[in-house]
């Protein structure tokens, strides 16, 4: 009786969900098949959005200044802004907590500057704990921290790129 209970329960879970309109994520779809990156060669999270773009198989990334001309769209930024706040201090002055804060800012235009999307920018934060006596896993830690920030604002970017239409 047990066995059947869940046997039916785990084959109406899927329909339970389906019927709330519920769907698992998919990649975004583009509606232009070529991207300028005009962001700074130094910027981690171009580097990422680089990779995710080619990754979708549909956007064809333009790295030679040459075909710049050709891109059916130009994302600009002029790249991320970390930033590292105290929050809080102890008794003795000591700092015991930190936000870490990721800003970025772009736009999409077309190469004959036609704006497309406007200037957004988002913005990601975390608070930190600090201890001075684990100084050396807390920086670790906080560049583990800036990582999934980093990648949360390309799936974010990502899917602002997929409301882009170029008519």
């Amino acid at each position: 009786m047990r066995r059947q209970r869940r046997a039916l329960l785990l084959a109406a879970a899927p329909l339970a969900l389906a019927g709330c309109g519920f769907a698992l994520r998919k990649a975004p779809s583009f509606s232009f098949h070529s991207i300028d990156l005009a962001l700074p060669a130094t910027s981690g999270l171009g580097l990422e959005l680089r990779r995710q773009l080619q990754g979708t198989g549909q956007v064809q990334v333009i790295t030679d200044a040459a075909q710049k001309a050709k891109a059916d769209v130009v994302l600009e930024s002029k790249g991320e802004q970390r930033e590292r706040a105290v929050v809080s201090l102890t008794a003795t002055g000591e700092v015991r907590e930190f936000q870490l804060r990721i800003r970025f800012a772009f736009r999409v235009v077309t190469p004959a500057g036609r704006e497309l999307l406007p200037t957004a920018e988002i913005l990601r934060e975390i608070d930190q704990s600090y201890s001075e006596s684990a100084a050396l896993s807390k920086e670790q830690e906080a560049l583990m921290l800036y990582q999934n920030m980093q990648s949360d604002i390309v799936q974010q970017v990502m899917r602002r790129l997929a409301t882009v239409k170029l008519n």
